[in-house]
């Protein structure tokens, strides 16, 4: 990191209400990988930014979040880097 950088440490959560604000405050919306879907299962779970990702089909928060209860996940963020809102995020297993 640069001299006088500061970013922030990253963060667990599984509370809902973090994670749709965390992302919404990013533009952020429930997406998951397109092809992944089979029956109820959710597909490979992503947070979509801006426009639509090629390859990302839009989902519910319902959808997003009932596949992340389903698989035991948690959303490991960070809230800034560097001054600016951070981006970063990744879904990880509760159990260790």
């Amino acid at each position: 990191m640069a001299s006088g950088a500061r970013g922030s440490e990253a963060q667990t959560t599984t509370d809902h209400e973090t994670i749709r604000k965390w992302a919404e405050a990013r533009n952020g919306r429930p997406a998951s990988v397109k092809g992944t879907h089979k029956g109820d299962d959710g597909g490979i779970l992503r947070i979509d930014f801006d426009e639509q990702e090629e390859g990302l089909e839009p989902i519910t928060w319902d959808e997003f979040f009932k596949t992340f209860e389903d698989r035991e996940l948690a959303f490991l963020y960070q809230d800034e880097i560097d001054g600016n809102k951070s981006r970063f995020f990744k879904l990880v297993s509760r159990k260790h």
